[in-house]
This record gives structure tokens, C-alpha cells and sequence, in this order.
């Protein structure tokens, strides 16, 4: 938003493309950032796009109906008359006529250009913007003056929509929705309560959702699915994933790479390897993908019936809370500055394993981290296992300075150092407090003062974010 407002405020031409998937928030927050100002609103289908956008301006503007029908003309005559024209699902408008590329570029160049207008075209579809819109050969290339892919939510932010939930609870919800804001907004009381109730209704959003996901990419969703499928449970490696959904290995590679441009998988590598590296894997980029395809797509029927209890994924969503702590961690460690680095990842070699491998490539220095998503974890016991295995890694052996790193959701036993390694032990809630504790500089303004005086009186500064964090979800709450 404060990126948005900057570009919205600026005294010349602003041609922003603003991208990412579906209920990501990309309109909501385009229509907020420019509630007060002067603008046109286009929602592109997937036919007689120029119809429609001449209808929207004469609803605008009823000078615009003795105009020629004529994208340029259009957009000549609202430069002069409006102060933003955005352009929702822009993608659709290039899937009816490619050469609407063309005609915004001769637009830019020969109306715009020399305008204040701020023109903002919004996509959904992450491959067709990337290679249509922002790739070099595209015919719009170096007209833009921002782009911006819409991220999801961090875990770290939830606590925004759910005040009074316990890390925990936050961590069960993020499992669910990722930091998708649609997801999220539709989560009412207790969770669990919540998704019992959501797959008995007949309307509810997440039976089809990935259907209506899959089918706005492909048109023969059938084989994404069952790949999708294969990598929600566990099958990763290439053979894996071949073997589950029964096609060479030729066949599977160009449903990978589409996937990839999508942006539904991820590949990863070996942290210390390059990306070229033969040796990847491949996981789904969201949570909510990877908890559709384990617990809702193997009981449609159920589901449908009515007969479908979400107890019955009780009993198995610690296990799938485990990769999803394993993100949370890695993000922490970028979040809250324990260590710097320059890449991270996860290693493997052979039946070896480490869930978090990050490398400071100037310091020369490495971290390995262990995720266990367990009450009463002993850290000494975890340390140990995961130096042994360590010792496997090769990458600037003998010279390299090294650091152990220990994350649970609670521990029996902490240490801070093992074998001449300096070991960083965290649990779930003491993240929670760091995010917050850095999140906002109101959020320091207000802590400095209280730490002080804490010193003075014997407190812990722990309790004074214990404190403070009550008294902004109270204020939250009230507002």
C-alpha cells in the first residue's frame, strides 16, 4: 500500500503491472489504495473486451460515446479526464487479442507518456504476464515504470487476522490458508469448529477451489491434478512422481515446467549446490494446495455426502504441520537477523537429511537447522544428531565457521552451544514475538520507554512484549 500510494502520488506517467495468483488481494488492494481518486475500473472477460471497456468509460465519462469505439482513442480521451485506469485480469484481454499488446504500446508511447495518468493493468495468470507482459520481447518491454507480484501473507502477520488465536492455533490455520487473504478472511471462531462446518455446507469454496484454480491455468487439468496430488504426498523426486502418475520421464517434464511458470511447484536443490543441479525436488509452493490435495481430493465422496468429519484429519495434521513449520523456521531466520544469508535450503544426500541449510557465502559461515514440530524436545539430543550429519555436507570444509540451530513447538531441554558450535534453540511463540517485536517501528517507539523502566523494576523484556502484544490485540479488538 505505501509502495502503491508513493507510485499514485507521483507528478508523471505511471504504467504499474501488478501480478500474482488467484485471491492473493491484488484488487482489493488496488481499489483501496485509490478509493479517493478519480478512476476507471475495467474487469477484462474473456470476450468483446473492447465492447465492454467502451461501456465502463461512458459510465464514467458520457462524453465518451461520441468517441470511435478504439482502445487508443479511449485511453487518449481519459488521460485527460481521469486520474488512474486500471485494468483487472489484463491477461484475459491477451488471450482474446495478442495484438492489444501492441495497441498499448503505441498508446504509452504516442498518448501517454507525457501524462500524469496512472495506468494499472492487474493479472492473475503468472505465466502469461511473465512472458507476455514483462519479458523482453514483449511489446510493452520498457514502457512500465513498476511492477509488483503480489506475495502471500507471512505466518508472521497472522496474528493481524487472529488476535486471540495462540501460535499454535496460528500455525494450524497457516497450514490450512498459507497467507492467502481470501482464505483467511473466511475463518471465523475456532478453527477446527470452522473447517467442520465449511466441508458439511453444499456451497462451500473448498471443494471446487482447485478445480477453478487448475482449470484458469490448463485446459486439460486431469495430469496436473494426479502430479499435484503426488507431491501433496510426499513424492518429490522425479522417478517418484513419474511412478505415481504413470508416464515416462519425457512426458513429465513439460507438465513440471508449466507448473513451475504458474507458480503452484517449486523446485529446490541441495543448498550448496547450483540450480542446474540434477539432484532437485519438487514441492507445492502453497499450503493450501498441499492440504486440498491431502485431506479434501481423496474424500470428495465423503464430502459430498455429507458424511465427511474434519476430526478425521485430526489425527493427521501434525504430520503435515511438520514442512509447514520447516517454512515458518527458514522464514524466521530471514525475519528476525539470527544469522545472515546469502542462500538457504534444505540438503540431502543419500538416505541424510538436514531441513534447514543456510550459507553466508562472504562470511564463510553456515548454519544447520533441525525442525521438529514436537512438545518436549531435548535440544542437546537434536544438536548432536544433526553435527553428525552435518560433517556429511561438503562445502568449504576445514574452513567454514559453523552454527546449530534447533526449532520445536516446545523443548524439555535448551543449550546455547555444543561442541564449540553456537546453537540457537527457538520454539513457536518466542517467533511469534519477534515478528512482532520487529514488525512495526510504532511497535519499538513504544517498547523502548517500557524496557527501561522494566531494567529499573527487575521485569524481563520478555514480558513486556508478553504485555505490550496483549494490549495491541486488546486496542485491535476495540477499534
Amino acid at each position: 500500500m505505501r509502495e502503491l500510494k508513493a507510485l499514485l502520488s507521483s507528478n508523471k506517467f505511471e504504467f504499474l503491472v501488478l501480478y500474482g495468483r488467484r485471491r492473493i488481494g491484488k484488487t482489493e488492494l488496488v481499489l483501496n489504495a485509490t478509493k479517493n481518486m478519480k478512476r476507471v475500473y475495467y474487469l477484462a472477460t474473456g470476450e468483446k473486451n473492447l465492447d465492454r471497456f467502451y461501456e465502463v468509460c461512458i459510465q464514467q465519462d458520457q462524453r465518451v460515446s461520441s468517441l470511435r469505439k478504439d482502445f487508443e482513442v479511449l485511453l487518449d480521451h481519459l488521460k485527460d479526464n481521469v486520474e488512474v485506469v486500471i485494468i483487472d485480469e489484463f491477461q484475459n484481454m491477451i488471450t482474446e487479442d495478442n495484438n492489444i499488446l501492441h495497441l498499448l504500446q503505441s498508446a504509452i508511447d504516442t498518448k501517454l507518456k507525457e501524462s500524469k495518468l496512472k495506468l494499472i493493468v492487474l493479472g492473475s495468470s503468472v505465466s502469461i504476464i511473465g512472458s507476455k507482459v514483462l519479458s523482453y520481447k514483449s511489446p510493452v518491454y520498457g514502457r512500465r515504470t513498476a511492477s509488483l507480484k503480489l506475495k502471500p501473507v507471512s505466518f508472521f502477520d497472522l496474528h493481524e487476522f487472529f488476535p486471540d488465536s495462540s501460535a499454535e492455533e496460528l500455525l494450524e490455520i497457516y497450514g490450512f490458508a498459507d497467507g492467502i487473504p481470501q482464505y483467511l478472511v473466511k475463518i471465523e471462531d475456532s478453527f477446527w469448529h470452522w473447517l467442520d462446518r465449511e466441508l458439511k455446507e453444499e456451497k462451500s469454496f473448498i471443494r471446487d477451489e482447485v478445480d477453478f484454480l487448475m482449470k484458469y491455468e490448463f485446459e486439460n487439468p486431469s495430469t496436473y491434478k494426479l502430479i499435484l496430488e503426488a507431491i501433496a504426498n510426499g513424492k518429490s523426486k522425479m522417478n517418484e512422481i513419474k511412478d505415481f502418475v504413470r508416464v515416462s520421464r519425457t512426458d513429465l517434464s513439460p507438465y513440471l515446467r508449466n507448473l513451475l511458470d504458474v507458480d503452484l511447484i517449486r523446485r529446490e536443490v541441495p543448498a550448496t549446490e547450483n540450480q542446474k543441479s540434477r539432484n532437485g525436488r519438487y514441492y507445492l509452493k502453497d499450503n493450501f494446495l498441499r492440504f486440498w490435495f491431502k485431506f479434501v481430493y481423496p474424500n470428495l465422496s465423503a464430502i459430498e455426502m455429507g458424511a465427511f468429519r474434519a476430526s478425521t484429519i485430526g489425527s493427521r495434521y501434525p504430520e503435515h504441520l511438520g514442512r509447514v513449520f520447516e517454512d515458518v523456521s527458514r522464514d524466521y531466520l530471514a525475519k528476525s537477523g539470527s544469522f545472515v544469508f546469502s542462500r538457504i535450503g534444505s540438503w540431502w544426500r543419500g538416505e541424510d537429511e538436514i531441513d534447514i541449510v543456510a550459507i553466508d557465502d562472504e562470511e564463510n559461515s553456515i548454519l544447520f537447522g533441525e525442525c521438529k514440530w514436537k512438545d518436549g524436545v531435548d535440544a542437546e539430543r537434536v544438536a548432536g544428531d544433526l553435527l553428525a550429519k552435518s560433517e556429511k555436507v561438503e562445502w568449504r570444509n576445514g574452513k567454514r565457521s559453523e552454527k546449530l540451530a534447533v526449532f520445536a513447538k516446545s523443548f524439555s531441554r535448551r543449550i546455547t552451544s555444543l561442541e564449540g558450535r553456537p546453537v540457537l534453540c527457538a520454539d513457536l511463540t518466542e517467533m511469534l514475538k519477534m515478528r512482532i517485536a520487529v514488525n512495526t517501528k510504532t511497535f519499538e517507539e513504544i517498547t523502548k520507554p517500557l524496557k527501561e523502566e522494566a531494567k529499573r523494576v527487575g521485569l524481563k523484556e520478555s514480558d513486556v512484549v508478553d504485555i505490550v502484544h496483549r494490549f495491541r490485540s486488546k486496542q485491535r479488538k476495540q477499534s
